[in-house]
């Protein structure tokens, strides 16, 4: 039949064209082959575009600047097998260009095209460069939607389960890419493409493995992705993949997947479980699992190659192990030692998953923290860092930090506060902060390991992180106070003051705290006040962060308790920033309050100036002035300002200051010398007559011998010019004298007058009113003689007929200052009165509160109990007097009467 069929055979029809065979070296020409109507010409083209455009970049340009780029499209569209085929590689290859992309995000029947080769009909080279298109248009934004919204999740997830590793390397990408959306993560569980993920795991070639992981690490950011990967036991699978140490360059992102695994509750307890995390720390640690940990585990068998299996095991894993060698322990239970990165992952895992109370938990019942601590002794610097962060989350559990304490990792971690690298500094200075936080005996173990003076040389470091967590680290120490002075001995208090002018508000607030702690006792405060630390700590009040102002007031509270440290800060300014931050609807805060109740306390001056009243717990003593109520606004002088400046017309400022005048006691001392010295000469008058005669005698003897001799008158003329000479150095040096005298005095610093007459005021008070049996008869009896040395009592209405001014500013013109001691005055009205009822109550342990009002009037007020009392009675609580001392001096005026309300109002 066959030699019958080519005897018959007939020629071409005359309407047909002979076939052609062309040589074209030119794109142009080929594109335009593209349009042609023979498939087999289109073809051809095809694949000729596709050799060319897999050579360089420069072509893939050219061609799509020679629209080939559209005619390929509608090829992809073609009926003909092999012209989709081809097109569709030439497509894929070109679409590694952004310019080509750029053109086919614009065309509507892209995704579609590439989404329609990817069917199960289609040949495996579609798949294959369908995918590869695909992958490359997926790395924008818009094409990811698209290819979700076409439906391009699932088709991509049949190519993972080719043959072909190029399919499923395309394919993988290709969703990895596609999963950074979120969309897509949900799409995935849809159509069960968990399962193919883990399965290209264990594929041969190390390309897929990389991309199928980062394809689960980016999936299992999804909850419901994570409970469905537990299911698939993703967790073991990650596990053993770790154990395998040919991978060692996958662990990496093995663990990365496992470190969003563990972020679930039931992820920790089913690790817990089948012994998993067990056996992945010692995968990480590079040691064997004990035999009890061993049993946990999966796949642990015993010497003799007949251990138990569980009941997960696959009979594939339990074949190949019965098959191996029976002394060879398990590749999941051998010593591998695993990779830096690897090891730093995993504590960045466990970290991680210890953000959650409950996960912390299930962590410690399975000694995480020994892995931890073991980490923290390796070579490098970044397993050091992320061991110690992961220690910090650790150690939020209370239980934890008493383990890593026994566990000895707090050697290492003092250790690294030592170190050179500035981030192994901050994660160790960070645990160690948690650490400390709460519990004692962590504190006391630091102390043991010489851990004080490491922390304090921190505070100086340039990592600012670091050195706010070495003051929060103090900070909890200071709690104890053997170690509080440990670590003032070593230097503390000075050290803490650098970083109080740091501008991070982190280290401002740490450090400011830590003073607060460590400035409690008279030494520390003086010493951080002589050390100029109390000017960055007033400067922190002006910070707008709340955080530093809080923690600024408090140390503030804190260094107010002794008055020159005290006085210090109101110089520096800081009473009038507290009382600015209390007329702040946003600022106003009880710490800054309790800063400014403190420091008024601890200069009742100011406190009297600036609020007008001193309660019963506030002593006035030598060195307190009254400078009138100030204005808001008004800065608080000190008196040495106050005396600095030149005499006016304004009112005094009175002083109390009971001292002895020291010019009259040094009168009274020479005076009592002179009267011994002239006792002493009673004895030796005849003696002194012989001596005058013979001096006499002597003073004749001279003049007849000056008489006698021109020589002698001579030398006398040069005596005498000698003694001119003389007399005028000693004139210039007297005049040097009495010049630096007064340059002394003028830089000599300012003291007080001093106020005789006041000190004999309390003389007599303790001598005449103290004694007096009931608190009400001292009252009444110390309001007499207040009124008695002030001018005596004023009739009702007569106050304006009262001259108390004209004496007041006599005592200013005597004194050439504006500066007045209280006993001094011998005409006052209420305000005086009242400032010196107080002054001598304080000396006499007499309750009393001194209250300012307007138009100088001022009052006392006392608590007393009621004055008939009988046995036997109810007792009431004592009630709130006002102590008269102007019209019936004693006169105690029930706080709530009208009278009382006269006696303070004009």
């Amino acid at each position: 039949m066959g030699k019958k069929v080519k005897k018959d055979e007939k020629p071409p029809p005359d309407d047909v064209f002979d076939t052609l065979l062309v040589e074209s070296r030119q794109a142009g020409t080929v594109v335009l082959m593209l349009s042609s109507p023979e498939e087999d010409v289109q073809s051809k083209a095809c694949e000729a575009i596709y050799k060319f455009v897999d050579k360089c970049d420069e072509n893939k340009k050219q061609l799509l600047d020679l629209n080939a780029v559209e005619h390929l499209l509608a090829l992809m569209q073609s009926e003909d097998k092999i012209v989709r085929r081809n097109a569709c590689m030439a497509v894929g290859v070109m679409t590694a260009h952004p310019d080509v992309r750029k053109y086919l995000r614009k065309q509507e029947a892209t995704i579609p095209a590439l989404v329609n080769l990817l069917a199960p009909e289609e040949d495996s080279v579609c798949h294959e460069f369908s995918a590869l298109a695909m992958s490359n248009m997926a790395t924008e934004f818009s094409s990811k939607a698209t290819i979700y919204d076409n439906g391009g999740v699932e088709p991509l997830v049949r190519c993972l389960l080719s043959h072909d590793p190029d399919v499923q390397k395309n394919g993988i990408e290709a969703l990895a890419l596609l999963l950074m959306d979120y969309q897509t993560r949900t799409a995935i569980r849809d159509v069960d493409g968990l399962n193919p993920m883990l399965e290209c795991l264990k594929s041969e070639y190390a390309a897929i493995q990389k991309l199928a992981l980062l394809a689960l690490e980016r999936a299992s950011q999804d909850g419901e992705n994570r409970s469905a990967l537990r299911e698939l036991e993703a967790i073991s699978k990650l596990i053993d993949f770790v154990a395998h140490p040919e991978w060692n360059d996958l662990h990496v992102m093995a663990v990365m997947v496992l470190s969003n695994l563990l972020e679930d509750l039931e992820s920790l307890e089913l690790i817990k479980e089948t012994g998993g995390l067990k056996r992945l720390v010692a995968v990480i640690t590079d040691q064997v699992p004990t035999e009890e940990e061993a049993k946990g585990g999966k796949g642990a068998p015993d010497k003799g190659g007949k251990g138990s299996r569980q009941a997960k095991k696959s009979a594939k894993e339990s074949k190949k192990q019965e098959s191996a060698d029976s002394s060879e322990p398990p590749p999941g239970e051998a010593i591998i030692p695993t990779l830096p990165d690897v090891k730093m992952c995993a504590a960045k895992a466990i970290a991680r998953s210890a953000r959650s109370a409950e996960n912390r938990k299930i962590l410690h019942e399975q000694e995480t923290e020994k892995m931890l601590i073991h980490l923290l002794s390796h070579e490098s610097t970044e397993v050091q860092t992320s061991a110690a962060q992961a220690l910090a989350i650790m150690a939020e559990n209370l239980s934890s930090r008493d383990s890593i304490r026994e566990w000895d990792g707090l050697a290492p971690l003092i250790k690294m506060v030592s170190s050179e690298n500035s981030e192994v500094k901050e994660a160790a200075t960070l645990a160690l902060a948690n650490l400390t936080t709460a519990n004692s005996n962590n504190c006391q173990e630091i102390q043991n390991l010489n851990g004080i003076e490491p922390l304090i040389n921190c505070l100086v470091d340039t990592r600012e992180e670091a050195v706010a967590n070495s003051a929060c680290v103090l900070t909890n120490l200071a709690q104890i106070e053997v170690l509080r002075v440990d670590a003032q001995n070593k230097g503390v208090v000075r050290a803490l003051i650098e970083p109080l002018n740091s501008r991070n508000t982190t280290v401002q607030s740490k450090t400011a705290l830590a003073v607060a702690a460590f400035v409690c006792d008279a030494e520390s405060r003086e010493n951080f006040r002589l050390s100029d630390g109390l000017t960055p700590l007033v400067a922190l009040l002006r910070s707008g962060n709340d955080e530093v102002r809080r923690n600024a007031a408090w140390a503030i509270t804190v260094c107010a308790v002794d008055e020159p440290t005290a006085t210090e800060i109101c110089k520096l300014g800081g009473m009038e920033l507290l009382q600015e931050i209390q007329t702040s609807s946003t600022r106003k805060s009880p710490f800054a309050e309790a800063a400014l109740q403190k420091l008024l306390d601890s200069n009742l001056s100011a406190k009297y100036a600036l609020t007008g009243c001193l309660s019963s717990t506030n002593f006035i003593e030598n060195g307190f002035y009254d400078v009138g109520q100030l204005r808001p606004g008004t800065k608080f002088l000190t008196v040495v300002e106050y005396a600095k400046q030149e005499m006016n017309d304004k009112r005094p400022i009175i002083i109390v200051n009971a001292k002895p005048d020291p010019t009259i006691s040094q009168a009274q001392s020479q005076a009592e010398l002179d009267a011994k010295q002239e006792a002493s000469k009673t004895s030796v008058t005849g003696k002194s007559s012989r001596t005058g005669r013979d001096s006499k005698t002597i003073i004749r003897k001279n003049d007849f011998e000056h008489k006698k001799s021109p020589r002698v008158s001579k030398k006398t003329r040069k005596q005498q010019e000698r003694e001119e000479k003389q007399r005028e150095e000693e004139l210039q040096a007297q005049l040097q004298r009495e010049a630096e005298a007064i340059s002394a005095a003028e830089n000599k610093p300012y003291e007080p007058p001093c106020d005789s007459t006041l000190l004999k005021f309390i003389d007599e008070v303790v001598e005449k009113i103290q004694p007096l049996p009931t608190t009400r008869e001292q009252v009444k009896a110390l309001a007499a003689f207040v009124a008695e040395k002030m001018g005596g009592p004023i009739e009702r209405g007569q106050l304006s007929n009262f001259g108390w001014e004209l004496p007041l500013s006599q005592i200013k013109f005597e004194l050439k200052s504006n500066v007045v001691p209280l006993g001094k005055i011998k005409a006052g009205i209420h305000v005086h009165r009242a400032l010196l009822f107080k002054t001598l109550a304080d000396k006499i342990a007499v309750s009393c509160s001194l209250v300012r009002g307007e138009y100088n009037r001022a009052w006392n007020e006392v608590l007393l109990p009621e004055e008939d009392y009988s046995p036997g009675a109810p007792k009431f609580p004592p009630k709130t007097f006002i102590v008269d001392l102007i019209h019936e001096p004693g006169n105690l005026l029930p706080f709530d009467t009208p009278e009382a309300q006269t006696y303070k109002k004009i």
